[in-house]
């Protein structure tokens, strides 16, 4: 398997031919996309894309920590983070080769 990556630029460049825009016109478009899966996030909500997968908020509790340099025991406070679970459809496109 290769390791390159699509950046946002190349991104916005396949959007813009894909659906026959300007590259200004598409990089509006990913960025409305991106602000409103935020704030939906944000806000605490799951934003599902059937046959893509599901972006939620998981919540961690507070715990114990270890600070890597000195090993004095350190509180790691309580947060939320995104997390991504692919739908089927992905995970088969993904997977064809394999």
């Amino acid at each position: 398997m290769r390791n390159v990556s699509l950046n946002k630029t190349e991104l916005i460049a396949a959007i813009a031919t894909d659906v026959d825009l300007n590259k200004a016109e598409a990089g509006r478009v990913l960025e409305s996309v991106l602000e409103n899966l935020t704030k939906a996030l944000a806000r605490g909500e799951t934003v599902q894309l059937i046959g893509f997968g599901n972006f939620t908020v998981a919540s961690r509790p507070e715990r114990t920590g270890r600070n890597p340099s000195t090993g004095a025991q350190m509180t790691i406070k309580a947060s939320n983070s995104p997390k991504f679970t692919a739908g089927k459809a992905l995970k088969d496109a993904v997977n064809v080769s394999a």
